[in-house]
């Protein structure tokens, strides 16, 4: 059974990851030809979307690691490294390249439905975020954590809606600056907890290390 705090930081984890304060400003420019309600819509449907790609993660992914015969712990270096890389680009205030490109960024602007992509996948569920709840449903097994990360996923994807549904209001307040320094606390957590899966991973690995 794990310890409250433990479940504090998985929640956390799926936060940062996630990053739905770095996503107001390309949510606000590639929706800026859209109404309000076309916004809402929008909003719904990114966050419905990711939701449910992470929750087919948590579900299929340790199957399908074994299809591939890949250990958890290999994949607990790969996923963190990955993960380091996104936190490195949000401590820079950049999207990561592993989420999105500036190309597709462009492309984005110009398409007419962008709810599902690059809104959901990759923005909000992109690689890094799939990695870390596919990680976090080995952390202890049982029915107990995949329910506990399924309820964090809505739980996240609930307040995305919301702060996307406010992102014009908040952009307003916070400005650009502030937005880039709440994306870089993120990434220095994003990245301490990057550092404790590829630590995890080697030790599994290589239990000699210990």
């Amino acid at each position: 059974m794990l310890e409250w705090h433990e479940y504090l930081e998985i929640l956390t984890a799926i936060i940062v990851i996630v990053d739905p304060f770095g996503l107001i400003p390309i949510f606000i420019s590639i929706t800026a030809d859209e109404t309000e309600r076309e916004k809402a819509r929008t909003a719904k449907v990114a966050v419905t979307a990711a939701a449910i790609v992470l929750i087919v993660s948590i579900l299929a992914g340790g199957p399908l690691l074994r299809f591939f015969g890949i250990s958890i712990a290999s994949f607990k270096v790969a996923g963190g490294i990955l993960i380091f890389l996104t936190a490195v680009s949000m401590i820079n205030a950049r999207i990561s390249s592993s989420k999105n490109t500036p190309e597709e960024t462009k492309e984005a602007v110009e398409k007419e439905n962008v709810a599902v992509v690059p809104l959901a996948v990759p923005l909000l569920a992109g690689p890094a975020a799939i990695s870390t709840v596919i990680i976090y449903s080995h952390k202890q097994p049982g029915l107990a954590m995949k329910g506990f990360l399924i309820g964090s996923v809505v739980l996240v994807a609930l307040g995305t809606w919301v702060l996307l549904r406010l992102s014009s209001a908040i952009s307003r307040k916070l400005g650009r600056t502030g937005l880039n320094n709440t994306t870089r606390l993120m990434g220095l957590i994003l990245a301490a907890i990057a550092i404790e899966f590829i630590a995890g991973g080697l030790l599994q690995l290589f239990p000699g290390w210990q």
